[in-house]
């Protein structure tokens, strides 16, 4: 007889949620939704998923429990704060956090929860956008047990095209900050390049097919250039406020280990004063503007 598939919870219904969500119900997953803002479940429930009114209910049935919220303290509040996971959770669960936080407190937090009530952790944040969420090409880099996370491959399969486990649990964490490093660098220079060839008269819609394949190559040129280049800032696909928390991680991280991280900290810096102009919830295609105000 055929196996039915796992029933599946998931807390935050965002930029990343929604899309993933929506490729979970696609795969015929049962799923159990929770959200800050009740309104943002409407189209999934429309769909066939089910919504509970706390974190601790999404434990009621379902084997596994995944995350896509804001940061640390997100997290930590929906796990451990009033109504949150730890009141439901039992041994043979697990919970799945693809959201970016710190390492040392995704040990922590992992290692409370399994002492209190059994359920184990994943973390696994990822990167790829919400054009991966929705196309189900994300890269996913997890951190914990083995046969936690061969259990969860079949399921992450319908979000990524790569899981690929980095270590013990807060690994994958790190990861995703070597990643974030290298995405906000990499666009703060994009914006440079984009404001000088237009200052230079150069027509910087031009740049990122001129340079595709090339060593200047790289996903984030193909999409924020031509975004920069024409001024076109919405819709927001992700946000300033994201990279400089996973910057100020970075930074974090680096002193913890004695690591230097030169280009990081003042990558942190320029994303400070930019999130500081106005554009904390605007999408980092904006960068552009701090080159060209900064000139004008």
């Amino acid at each position: 007889m055929p196996v039915s598939p796992p029933v599946l919870a998931f807390a935050g219904i965002g930029l990343m949620g929604l899309p993933m969500s929506r490729r979970l119900l696609a795969a015929g997953y049962p799923l159990r939704l929770w959200n800050r803002s009740p309104e943002k479940l409407q189209d999934l429930l429309a769909q066939g998923a089910q919504a509970a009114a706390a974190p601790a209910q999404l434990c009621a049935e379902a084997e596994i429990v995944m995350l896509c919220l804001a940061d640390t303290a997100a997290v930590r509040e929906v796990v451990f704060g009033p109504g949150g996971i730890v009141e439901g959770a039992r041994p043979g669960q697990l919970l799945v956090d693809f959201s970016s936080l710190e390492p040392a407190a995704t040990r922590e937090m992992a290692v409370e929860l399994e002492q209190r009530t059994g359920m184990r952790w994943v973390d696994a944040p990822v990167s790829g956008g919400t054009l991966g969420a929705e196309a189900g090409s994300l890269a996913i880099m997890a951190g914990g047990r083995v046969e936690d996370i061969e259990r969860l491959r079949p399921i992450l399969a319908h979000l990524g095209q790569r899981l690929t486990r980095m270590g013990e649990v807060g690994a994958g964490q790190v990861t995703k900050v070597c990643n974030q490093m290298i995405v906000a660098c990499n666009a703060l220079v994009i914006a440079e390049v984009v404001a000088l060839a237009e200052q230079a008269g150069v027509d910087a819609r031009l740049l990122a097919p001129a340079l595709a394949g090339g060593f200047a190559d790289s996903r984030p040129l193909q999409i924020l250039a031509p975004q920069m280049a024409d001024s076109q800032f919405e819709p927001v696909k992700w946000h300033v406020r994201t990279l400089l928390k996973d910057l100020d991680t970075a930074s974090k991280l680096s002193r913890e280990q004695g690591s230097a991280t030169p280009m990081s900290g003042l990558a942190a810096q320029l994303m400070r004063l930019h999130g500081s102009q106005g554009h904390l919830e605007h999408d980092p295609a904006t960068l552009v503007q701090l080159y060209r105000e900064t000139d004008a």
